[in-house]
């Protein structure tokens, strides 16, 4: 290869993976678990309801006791 492709960032740059992203939210998943929200409950968030839950835990955990 030339030199030019290796000062190309964009050619040179890895490209994001699935498995990567999956691995991601299982984990924040978990967390969201370990924090004492409802398992249902984190089932039926989406990637984004989590995240938003995680920016914030002791919010997460006040909002889970008060539903319970």
């Amino acid at each position: 290869m030339a030199t030019s492709t290796y000062r190309n960032k964009n050619l040179v740059r890895p490209v994001k993976r699935g498995k990567a992203k999956r691995q991601r939210v299982a984990a924040q998943r978990r967390r969201l678990v370990a924090l004492g929200i409802a398992e249902t409950a984190v089932a039926k968030m989406n990637s984004l309801q989590v995240r938003t839950l995680l920016k914030r835990p002791a919010k997460a955990v006040v909002a889970a006791k008060t539903v319970r």
